[in-house]
């Protein structure tokens, strides 16, 4: 397993080839199967180590690779007194990374292929730009969840927001899709701003950033029930950056705008990885969230109520890929009301799940618009059933494993969200299940109105006549002309909706396939399971008893290097046992098995009312939502306008901005730059003034001297001729006047 750092740098190897050669050199099969190659590489070293990773015991499951220093020791201040500020490149593998390398490796290689088909319509040199992208993201995404502290996984963290701006902006000429790609950009920052401040105080509390020492130093320290400490500080500090990552109330509304990007992108970054980089951060810091109980009751009312309010936008959407867009934002807040709950497990395992199922759908949403030549508008589909039989079927096991449809997926995981959520919190409980009904109904809305009736797009004979200037699929987006159908390449008009190439039908069936047996690992003990997933997370968040000292910065050691019998989990003192992260599951032991049966029963009949009163409005009885949307204007018009949050926004902090914005340019200009214009304008008159000064008084009184000096000089010349006969004339003139004025005196 000390191989594991190869698995981000494959990817980046593939974005450096593409991005130095391939924009300028490769064709479209070669950028290509760059990229695929390298995730392809990548995923077999992923499942190679997870192997490897469960041939070893429970408790040994863990390998830290520390690849060589990064920042040299630096004294500073910390809360133990002077710790060496010293963090080395490191990655560590255990079963909550190893389960999201899978899922990053291996639904990342299924888009990447997808992607080879879905973007073939792009310029040769912007093919290979995607896919420098695509890896780009991949590396930074591997990064992330490989790290064993904080920094590293900061410059993850970073690095994905760097790659969903250019992913999303992909398409830059567009100014929806640039201004798309901005708008997530700046609110990824605004939440990086807390998630930054409470790595400082990690390193401030704790004198180190390695993950394994502040679990252990957490572990040791009371849980902060009764007070808000600095334990709780840092996590508030974590979940402000984890609600920027994945989305959250208030700081979700960039997610629905970045369906601007290619549908590609939607399903890699916006559904199955880089928004669930929060739910991750906040799991592998499950130690100290544990032992903040009030920032818990925080994450999970912040998660549940983004995850109703997410869910009823999503219920009069019409763009298909809005709806999942709002969908994924309600199921990333169903991820956190798990975390809030303190069943970090579920919350996991629900992103396990989640990833297969909407990355699904996302891709299958682009085989329909890809059939449709480019159309997103759910009114003008219908009836796609019969053209687009794989989409159509493996979007179907996508909705109902989202809805909660047992033997699917969703149903293990969503279903263990509500039964932790009912044994922690009834009211949080009720939200959920609200939530629950929600989804089912937009899901099963989303699939009525593409697949079923009749068909509503345009006519193919017209089309045909227009398609010089149809786009393609997203192209729409893109801002350029294109053929109206992208799988002909632009060789001929668009002959109507028609089932999407090989390379993208195959990995919706290896997501379909996903989406029904994943959920198997988590069937849980009232259905006579082991939820295998819960034991093999639970090492995770834990403490683990080594010997690691507050100032360790970054730990080595492998099982081997701790013992024979390597690290064991440690569970908090039995004072502080409601609030342990390792007993988790002690509320579910006080309740029945009849009473668990009895709530996935009624979740799966909430399930059933969603489905069947969608099918009711939206297949049999069409009529219905025009009805209900003219009843209830008020309402619809509040949904479909997503409750004016962007409006706010735009109104209060935007609005702000640019006029404080204006207001200092004022000020610059009036006021800065009148006192420097000012300044110069007084030099300039005091340079003049000094000019004429110097011009009439002081060359004046030099030249009045001078004048002086040279009109006396002339009557000293005329006396100075230099004739003797003249010199004894004036001394005659001289004695005669001493002699006359002698005798005068006298």
């Amino acid at each position: 397993m000390s191989y594991i750092w190869l698995i981000p740098l494959l990817p980046g190897l593939g974005a450096v080839i593409n991005g130095v050669v391939g924009i300028r050199s490769f064709s479209r099969q070669v950028a290509g199967l760059v990229a695929c190659a390298t995730m392809t590489a990548a995923l077999g070293l992923s499942l190679l180590a997870f192997w490897q990773l469960l041939g070893l015991p429970p408790d040994e499951r863990w390998h830290d690779v520390t690849l060589a220093p990064w920042i040299p020791p630096i004294p500073l201040e910390t809360a133990l007194g002077i710790r060496n500020f010293e963090v080395s490149w490191g990655f560590r593998l255990d079963p909550l990374s190893a389960m999201m390398l899978l899922v990053v490796t291996g639904i990342g290689t299924l888009i990447h292929v997808y992607s080879t088909a879905y973007m073939a319509e792009e310029p040769r040199g912007g093919y290979a730009r995607f896919f420098c992208y695509l890896n780009l993201f991949c590396f930074f995404m591997l990064m992330l969840v490989l790290g064993n502290n904080f920094l590293v996984m900061f410059v993850g963290w970073e690095g994905v927001g760097l790659c969903s701006y250019l992913l999303i902006g992909y398409w830059y000429e567009k100014k929806s899709a640039a201004d798309a790609g901005k708008k997530a950009f700046v609110m990824n920052r605004v939440g990086d701003w807390g998630f930054i401040l409470g790595v400082f105080l990690v390193f401030f509390t704790f004198g180190t950033f390695d993950f394994r020492a502040v679990q252990n130093a957490a572990a040791t320290m009371p849980v902060e029930s009764a007070h808000f400490g600095v334990l709780s500080a840092i996590c508030l500090l974590l979940f402000v950056g984890a609600v920027g990552k994945s989305a959250q109330i208030p700081l979700y509304v960039w997610l629905p705008d970045a369906m601007e990007g290619p549908t590609p992108v939607s399903a890699l970054i916006h559904a199955a990885t880089m928004v669930t980089a929060g739910v991750y951060m906040v799991g592998r810091n499950a130690v100290l969230f544990s032992h903040a109980p009030m920032v818990m009751h925080i994450v999970a009312i912040v998660g549940v109520l983004t995850a109703l309010m997410a869910a009823s936008i999503g219920l009069v959407q019409y763009d298909i890929k809005r709806v999942l867009a709002y969908s994924t934002v309600s199921q990333l807040g169903y991820m956190f009301t798990a975390m809030g709950v303190g069943a970090f497990s579920a919350g996991a395992f629900h992103l396990m799940t989640h990833a297969f199922f909407k990355a699904l759908l996302f891709l299958g949403s682009g085989s329909v618009i890809h059939a449709m030549a480019g159309e997103q508008d759910m009114r003008r589909m219908g009836g796609l059933r019969k053209y687009l039989p794989v989409t159509y079927w493996t979007m179907l096991i996508g909705t109902l494993a989202i809805a909660g449809i047992p033997p699917l997926s969703g149903f293990f995981s969503k279903d263990e969200i509500l039964f932790r959520a009912f044994v922690s919190n009834k009211a949080i409980w009720v939200l959920a299940i609200a939530t629950a009904l929600m989804t089912a109904f937009y899901m099963f809305r989303l699939v009525s109105m593409t697949f079923f009736g009749a068909y509503r797009g345009p006519a193919w004979e017209v089309a045909a006549h227009r398609a010089s200037a149809a786009p393609a699929p997203d192209a729409a987006q893109h801002g350029a002309p294109r053929p109206a159908d992208p799988h002909a390449h632009g060789h001929g008009p668009w002959h109507g909706p028609h089932e999407s190439p090989i390379p993208m039908t195959f990995p919706l069936m290896a997501l379909a396939v996903g989406a029904i047996v994943t959920g198997l690992v988590g069937i849980p003990a009232a259905l006579g399971g082991g939820n295998a997933i819960e034991h093999f997370l639970e090492p995770s968040f834990t403490a683990e008893q080594v010997p690691l000292t507050p100032d360790t910065t970054q730990a080595t050691s492998t099982p081997a290097a701790t013992g024979a019998e390597g690290p064991r989990s440690v569970r908090p003192q039995a004072d502080q046992a409601e609030h342990s992260v390792a007993a988790e599951g002690g509320g579910a032991a006080h309740v029945s098995a009849g009473v668990e049966l009895g709530l996935m029963g009624f979740s799966i009949l909430i399930a059933a009312i969603g489905i069947g009163l969608a099918w009711k409005v939206y297949v049999t009885s069409p009529g219905i939502s025009e009805r209900l949307a003219s009843q209830w204007a008020g309402a619809h018009r509040t949904l479909s306008n997503k409750y004016y949050v962007d409006e706010l926004y735009n109104g209060t902090i935007v609005a702000g901005t640019m006029s404080s914005g204006r207001g200092l340019w004022t000020f610059d200009r009036n006021v800065v730059d009148g006192a420097v214009n000012g300044s110069g304008w007084l030099t300039l008159f005091s340079s003049w003034l000094s000019g004429l000064t110097d011009l009439h008084v002081v060359d004046g009184l030099v030249n009045f001297v001078g004048w002086s000096a040279q009109e006396s000089s002339y009557w000293f010349r005329r006396l100075q001729t230099g004739l003797v006969q003249n010199y004894a004339l004036l001394m005659l003139f001289g004695i005669f006047a001493f002699v006359s004025i002698y005798l005068f005196v006298r």
